[in-house]
């Protein structure tokens, strides 16, 4: 047959052929039949009617030679005849469309298999593998067997559910992929099967047992057959495919497949919501702001006083709608049937409208936080050891109140000066008075020398400032010390001084005095400059010299203020730099000396400060206040304090820095000393870190007054006070 396009001829294999084909092909292998002998007709739809006639019209002869032709040879034949309606499909597509035009028979229509109608030809399969793709398998040419379009959705399934009779008796065949009616019988089947019953109904699970075993007890089992022993002995093939598994697992070439939901997930929007509530399934529903309650004026019959007259209608007719304090007339009728309508109830309504939805609300969420969260994460106290924490010595002798302390550069000796009109000096190691020192009045403050190679100690009593060479200790340093004063030659024109310098003579100077500066006011405070030439010294006085600078070496006195910037409470030297530190009653000046001005400026928040201390690295400085403050200033960050302690009960009348450790300690009038941890670090970036440590008590509270004075020792971490109680107690 020719093609209407061309002259390709095809041609098709003659019955004669075929059983050629089929008498060589009883010398297939096994493996060819195995091949082969699973084969069937796809009944593919390409088949046509001339093929149906011609198998027909070959019957009778294939017939009387199928006998002869093994089961192998009809397989050939299957063979070939699939080859053979492939190639009639493509003669048909050449044929005229008259051809094509005829009637076609149902090729199931005479189906004599004994399975079920299998219409996909990938075989009894588990439908599972083909779960994710769109194809259920593939024919015998290689192709895909696609799945049945399934276009119904969740919508079409329910009205499917409500309108068809037969829903609930309806299942969809994985295997075929359509839509199959159980019968009456497979419903009963389901059903008992349901129940636990058997799928037969004409099963009877209660038949009569038959007694297999004997009721007499026999001698030999019925049966007595060994374990085998590969029971016994684990499986090494199996054990082979796990650790194969197991490896492939680790290696990454064996990954599960995540399951893939296809079902589409349905949740109740409102199911959290309080069903009670009507906007609550509004996440951030705001409640609208009430409207304010009616008054007296808005009755139809309010009292006289809330009517206007007359101008306070015109006034109120004049002014700006915002400006008005109401919005309306108060108006008076007879009865409540006299009233009319409200002329503005539905612009009132429009005003409301906008109110709700024009005015901004927001929702303050209330932040829950845990009170422990709140405290700074410090430290431990045994983790910042050593700091004085038991009282180890008491230093008995005094008749008063021990105003002050000092200690020598060495920290061999101690000296304290008293209101009882002595200075006492002690031995730090023995809690021994060496020496007592009488003095004409109360001392009110007292310094030794910072510089190791001079032994003299100032001490402020009344209107004048002793120079004081104890004697104690080495003969070569105090004798050293009174031929330096004694060398002293005075200038040739004397200068005009606010003090007067005079050399002690007679018993004084028996007494260990040396130079008296006299001032003409009472002395409150004296201290040395770090090198040990200069001293300072604080008048209780208003003006302008107040403060007082001496140099001992030339014995000449100047005010470094030509005016007074308030009452001046104590005063202090730089360790390292040369600033002079001015502490008034709320704040602390910072002058620098060689540029004689105001450096800076201290807010305390302070009502009165009554003491300071500076670090030995000079960049820190704590001041104490008579209202119970300890301010803690870091010169470098602010003017400011960087943090203030509130830990004493009463007020404050001294602190103090250690030289070498970490710490620093306050002296209250509540009789305790209470000692912190203050680390300073290198690190700019990094703030201070103050830990209080210790709470050190000991004295006794006397004329509401408790610890004056507070000290460390040079070397140790050891710490002196002195109280009202007239002692002096060393913490170590």
């Amino acid at each position: 047959m020719e093609r209407a396009g061309g002259s390709r001829r095809l041609s098709i294999p003659s019955t004669q052929v075929l059983e050629e084909q089929a008498q060589e092909s009883d010398d297939l292998t096994d493996s060819e039949e195995s091949i082969y002998s699973g084969l069937e007709d796809s009944g593919s739809d390409s088949s046509t009617e001339e093929e149906e006639a011609e198998d027909q019209g070959n019957g009778d002869e294939g017939t009387l030679k199928g006998s002869s032709l093994s089961k192998k040879a009809q397989a050939g034949v299957a063979s070939q005849k699939k080859e053979q309606g492939q190639c009639q499909s493509l003669e048909a597509e050449s044929m005229p469309s008259a051809q094509q035009d005829l009637p076609r028979r149902d090729e199931y229509e005479e189906d004599t298999s004994d399975e079920e109608d299998v219409r996909n030809t990938v075989g009894n399969i588990p439908m599972e593998w083909y779960q994710d793709y769109p194809h259920v398998g593939y024919d015998l040419d290689g192709k895909r067997i696609y799945k049945p379009i399934r276009t119904k959705d969740e919508l079409d399934k329910f009205l499917d559910k409500m309108e068809n009779p037969d829903y609930w008796r309806t299942v969809q065949d994985k295997l075929t992929g359509v839509d199959v009616r159980l019968t009456d019988e497979q419903v009963e089947l389901v059903q008992r099967l349901q129940k636990g019953q058997f799928g037969d109904v004409h099963l009877n699970p209660y038949e009569p047992a038959v007694d297999f075993f004997s009721s007499q007890v026999m001698i030999h089992p019925v049966t007595n057959r060994p374990a085998d022993k590969r029971s016994f002995i684990p499986s090494l093939l199996e054990k082979e495919k796990v650790s194969k598994l197991v490896h492939a697992i680790k290696m990454g070439w064996i990954k599960p497949r995540k399951p893939k939901e296809d079902t589409p997930s349905y949740y109740d929007l409102w199911a959290q919501e309080d069903p009670n509530s009507i906007l609550g399934r509004h996440k951030m529903h705001v409640p609208a702001p009430k409207l304010r309650l009616p008054g007296h004026e808005e009755s139809y019959n309010p009292p006289p006083e809330y009517l206007l007259s007359e101008e306070e209608k015109l006034a109120w007719a004049q002014q700006e709608a915002a400006e008005r304090k109401l919005n309306f007339l108060p108006q008076q009728y007879r009865c409540l049937r006299a009233v009319p309508a409200y002329a503005r109830f539905i612009h009132e309504r429009f005003e409301r409208c906008l109110d709700l939805y024009l005015c901004p609300r927001q929702r303050k969420m209330r932040v829950n936080v845990d009170p422990e969260d709140l405290i700074p994460k410090l430290p431990k106290p045994r983790d910042l050891q050593p700091f004085p924490t038991t009282q180890a010595l008491v230093y008995c002798g005094h008749t008063g109140l021990v105003r002050c302390l000092s200690i020598s550069p060495s920290g061999q000796w101690l000296v304290s000066g008293s209101d009882d009109g002595t200075v006492r000096f002690w031995e730090v190691s023995s809690a021994r008075c060496m020496k007592t020192l009488p003095v004409e009045g109360v001392v009110k403050s007292i310094a030794w020398n910072p510089n190791p190679a001079v032994c003299l100690v100032a001490v402020a009593v009344e209107q004048s400032v002793l120079l004081v060479n104890p004697g104690l200790g080495d003969k070569l340093l105090y004798g050293a010390t009174d031929q330096l004063i004694e060398a002293y030659k005075p200038p040739e024109e004397e200068r005009l001084q606010p003090v007067t310098w005079a050399v002690a003579a007679g018993a004084e100077h028996s007494r260990g005095v040396r130079l008296i500066i006299r001032h003409g006011k009472p002395v409150k405070q004296v201290t040395w400059h770090p090198r040990g030439d200069y001293l300072a010294s604080v008048l209780a006085d208003d003006s302008h010299t107040q403060v007082l600078i001496h140099q001992a070496s030339k014995r000449w006195s100047q005010s470094p203020f030509r005016r007074s910037k308030g009452q001046v409470q104590c005063v202090l030297f730089h360790p390292l730099r040369p600033f002079f530190f001015v502490a008034t009653q709320r704040y602390v000046r910072l002058y620098n000396l060689l540029k004689q001005e105001l450096a800076k400026k201290l807010l305390t928040n302070c009502k009165w400060v009554s003491s300071m201390a500076i670090h030995p690295a000079g960049d820190n400085l704590i001041c104490g206040s008579y209202d119970s403050k300890l301010a803690w200033f870091d010169l470098d960050l602010s003017t400011k304090p960087y943090r203030v302690l509130r830990h004493h009960k009463k007020a404050l009348r001294s602190v103090a820095f250690h030289k070498h450790y970490p710490l620093f300690a306050s002296g209250s009038d509540d009789g305790s000393v209470i000692v912190c941890h203050g680390m300073v670090y290198n690190d700019l970036l990094q703030n201070p870190l103050i830990v209080p440590v210790k709470v050190l008590k000991g004295h006794a509270p006397t004329r509401d007054l408790g610890v004056l004075d507070v000290l460390f020792h040079p070397t140790q971490p050891w710490l002196f006070s002195s109280g009202a109680d007239a002692t002096i107690r060393l913490f170590a």
